[in-house]
């Protein structure tokens, strides 16, 4: 399924989630201006890789143990990985932006971000390979959305064999599918390669997802509407 807008009116300007979108897109571009064989030790620089993460915490440089989680948010691995993330950012982003206010929505993303990244590194400790993209930030987004705003609808353009429609669905519906297929995938992986499981960081969208649900509790509305009138 393919959200295509969120239907739920706002009041404010989403301004750090356009900054967030801005910074991630002006380093996917510096990423692609080293060239391939540049950009590739730029991500391993910059990513997030377990095994340089043990050697980190071995020598006692804890700065440059945490530092790659941070970094990791902003770098991708293509047009379709960054695309992907700033469409879903830009979908769900802004309205929680609003609930939190923009300084605490900032410290929510970036916190998220770290949690998926530490939830990924967990389920991969010891790999070479490199955790990268803000999915999970975006996850711990939609964790919040869920419970913000779970009657909002979002119009979503759903694949049924070779037959697309599209539908308007209460996020509740659409989130909880999303959410049962990054941990079905991530179970799935459980024992693989990062390679075999198709290069995604499922535990980090799992991870990042559920810490969002629990850093937006005590925002949650006290009787939250699961149903939508429509107008």
């Amino acid at each position: 399924m393919i959200p295509l807008k969120n239907l739920n009116p706002r009041t404010t300007f989403p301004t750090v989630t356009l900054v967030l979108i801005a910074a991630n897109v002006v380093v996917f571009l510096y990423q692609l201006s080293l060239g391939a064989h540049g950009g590739e030790q730029f991500v391993f620089a910059y990513g997030e890789v377990p095994r340089k993460l043990q050697l980190a915490l071995g020598r006692g440089d804890f700065v440059g143990a945490v530092v790659p989680f941070f970094t990791s948010m902003f770098l991708h691995g293509g047009w379709l990985h960054i695309i992907g993330n700033m469409w879903f950012l830009w979908i769900f982003g802004p309205d929680v932006e609003e609930r939190l206010g923009h300084v605490w929505y900032l410290f929510f993303y970036l916190i998220c971000g770290i949690g998926s990244g530490l939830t990924q590194t967990a389920f991969t400790w010891g790999s070479r390979l490199p955790a990268i993209g803000a999915s999970g930030a975006i996850s711990g987004v939609l964790g919040a959305y869920i419970l913000f705003f779970p009657a909002s609808r979002i119009l979503t353009l759903v694949p049924l064999f070779i037959i697309w429609f599209t539908a308007r669905l209460p996020a509740w519906i659409f989130i909880a599918l999303w959410f049962v297929v990054q941990f079905m995938s991530g179970v799935s992986s459980l024992g693989s390669s990062a390679a075999a499981a198709g290069g995604v960081a499922w535990w980090a969208h799992v991870g990042g997802f559920l810490l969002g649900m629990v850093l937006a509790l005590p925002k949650r509305p006290r009787r939250p509407n699961y149903y939508y009138a429509e107008s």
